[in-house]
């Protein structure tokens, strides 16, 4: 037998070979169509605080929907990132141009459309909110710090690139349910959950403004960081208990619907500290001597490849 026909054939229950269903070519585009989804949702984002920036001279409450527009388009961004690997490892049309082309679209997502929204609505927006201009510092240090945001999300799936080819080359060495430094999405989404939290209302006022850089600038180290996020890939709605997933996940869903300010900021805030508290309590395991088995040389995969018909 061909090396080809032996890809395409697998043994039935009576051990006689037969050819694998093979995948139609429509299916490829699927995934493809969340991840372009992706990149809408950033390119609207940009469009929105562009649009924001122009009626906060004017018109305070319109600047703060298309805000409040950027940062839910964000967080639909979030979702999508989410389900286009999924759904290419269930339909098994995974490749590294998936990956290739989800890194392209999450430095625009994740990366650019967030640090936008960070300079306009907590930094630039002072000075449109109180008919005066920003102290000269924080301008200087709000374009630093939000720069400093988009190196390091692109860095971050850069090295995450990086070791899925080492992963690639090591197919023996089993998945891990950790991400090495935050995910980039997440990054993002503490961004826009606090944007939506206070309804796209911008800043009014300098005093808050030294703490939204550090909140931006401990983002960004914690994205290039080595501590550990979880990556919640155990996950599997296939399996006989996975109906009260669905339960949970219908649940968090209708809480996301009717109480959307407050919940995602909860979600976005404790992701955001569930890092910093894993890596205190490594600490203390360490200093005490006792092993982590959570830790592992490789991270987690934000994206699995995805196959394309090329």
């Amino acid at each position: 037998m061909s090396r080809s026909s032996h890809r395409d054939s697998h043994a039935d229950a009576g051990g006689h070979p037969q050819r694998r269903r093979p995948i139609r070519r429509g299916a490829y585009i699927i995934p493809s169509l969340f991840t372009m989804a992706n990149i809408f949702c950033g390119y609207y984002a940009l469009t929105e605080v562009s649009k924001a920036g122009l009626f906060l001279m004017n018109d305070l409450g319109l600047a703060a929907a298309h805000f409040d527009n950027a940062a839910k388009a964000i967080g639909f961004a979030v979702l999508f990132d989410g389900l286009d690997g999924r759904i290419a490892r269930l339909m098994g049309t995974t490749s590294p141009f998936g990956q290739e082309l989800d890194s392209l679209a999450d430095t625009i997502t994740f990366g650019i459309a967030p640090a936008f929204l960070a300079l306009s609505w907590g930094i630039h927006a002072v000075g449109g909110v109180t008919s005066a201009t920003e102290p000269p510092l924080l301008e200087s240090a709000g374009w630093v710090v939000t720069f400093l945001f988009v190196v390091c999300s692109a860095a971050r799936l850069a090295r995450f690139n990086s070791h899925s080819i080492q992963h690639a080359a090591r197919p023996e060495k089993p998945e891990h349910s950790k991400f090495i430094g935050m995910p980039t999405p997440a990054s993002a989404g503490i961004v826009a959950a606090i944007v939506h939290f206070n309804s796209g209302i911008p800043m009014s006022t300098p005093m808050w403004v030294p703490f939204w850089l550090v909140l931006l600038s401990a983002t960004s180290a914690l994205m290039v960081s080595t501590w550990r996020y979880h990556s919640f890939k155990g996950l599997d709605f296939r399996q006989r208990r996975g109906f009260v997933m669905v339960i949970l996940m219908g649940t968090l869903f209708g809480m996301i619907w009717f109480y959307s300010h407050v919940v995602l900021l909860l979600i976005a805030s404790s992701y955001w500290l569930s890092g910093i508290i894993s890596r205190l309590l490594q600490a203390r395991r360490r200093k005490l001597g006792i092993a982590d088995s959570s830790v592992s040389d490789l991270p987690q995969p934000e994206h699995s490849p995805r196959e394309h018909n090329a």
